[in-house]
This record gives structure tokens, sequence and C-alpha cells, in this order.
């Protein structure tokens, strides 16, 4: 039983929406997964952190980053052939770096091991200058980590009809 759910993990296909907080990853892959009949894998940092009584610290960041790992395992089992993940390391990556100035080693290896197949870069589309910042922080991570993604932008139905392109061309180029 176990190398079946093993092997329908790794025929799928994981892609994750990331970006700056509030461009829209969880209403994009909410949309995504309804329109490919899948399920989508929710960000676990919003309900943890709603659920604080204060601030959050490290060891809430990284502790965040810890569930939502096993939550893409749990939820991977579950999914049909696609598989949309709002939010994942590559924003703890750059949050840890830009709030802490420090990231565990792990953090790296399990985005580099996970080989998720696209990751959907959603763009601020409202001005507020740390989204942009940050923006081409996810942007350079994803560069020099070499992984495969392309940037959403626009509002809307048009945001989400990009996001539907991408993920069809990709999924054209992956057969």
């Amino acid at each position: 039983m176990e190398k079946t759910v093993e092997s329908k993990t790794k025929l799928l296909t994981r892609i994750i929406l990331t970006g700056p907080e509030c461009t829209g990853k969880t209403a994009l892959a909410i949309e995504l997964s309804a329109w490919y009949g899948t399920i989508y894998i929710p960000e676990y940092a919003r309900e943890y952190v709603e659920n604080l009584s204060g601030p959050y610290t490290y060891d809430d960041v990284i502790h965040i980053a810890q569930k939502q790992v096993e939550l893409m395992e749990e939820y991977s089992k579950k999914a049909n052939r696609l598989v949309f993940i709002d939010t994942y390391l590559i924003i703890t990556k750059v949050w840890l770096q830009r709030v802490y100035g420090v990231m565990p080693d792990w953090i790296d290896n399990e985005i580099l091991k996970t080989k998720n197949d696209l990751y959907l870069l959603c763009k601020p589309d409202i001005t507020w200058e740390l989204r942009e910042v940050l923006f081409h922080d996810y942007e350079n991570e994803l560069i020099q980590a070499g992984l495969h993604f392309a940037i959403v932008d626009g509002k809307g139905h048009e945001r989400v009809n990009k996001a539907l392109r991408n993920v069809e061309e990709f999924l054209l180029r992956k057969v």
C-alpha cells in the first residue's frame, strides 16, 4: 500500500503559488483547483497566526514551515493529477531572511528535494513598497534554485486566465 501512495504522489504535478502577501494566492489556488477538479493545500500560516495570542516569533515561523511540509505530503495523497499549493517554503525562506536575518539549512534542502513542477509567482498589483521588494526576493530565489516558474499578474478573471494559460502551457510541455 505504501508504494502505491508514493508512486501516486510522484505522478502528481505540483503547482506552487508564491509571492508577497495579499497578492491573491489563496483565491487563485481555490479557483485553479476547482477548474482542474482537484484539491489545493491551504496556507497553514494563516490559521496558525490567527490563533496566536501575541506576535509570532522565529520559532513560530519554523513550526509553520514544518507543518506546511507535512500538509503537502498529506494532501498530495488525496489529489488528482494536479495539486495546487497555497504558498510553500520559498515564502518562508525569504521571510526568515528579511525579518530575522537567518534561515535553517533544511529549508533550502527541502525546496530542492521536493522538485515541485511549476511556481506561479503572483505579482503585487497594489502599490506597497515592501511587496515589490519581496516580489523580487521571491523571483531571485526561484531563479537561483533553477525552478520552473511563471509570473502571474492582473486582476480578477484576467489573473485567473493568465494562471490557467501558464498551467496549460506547462502541462503541454511536460507531456
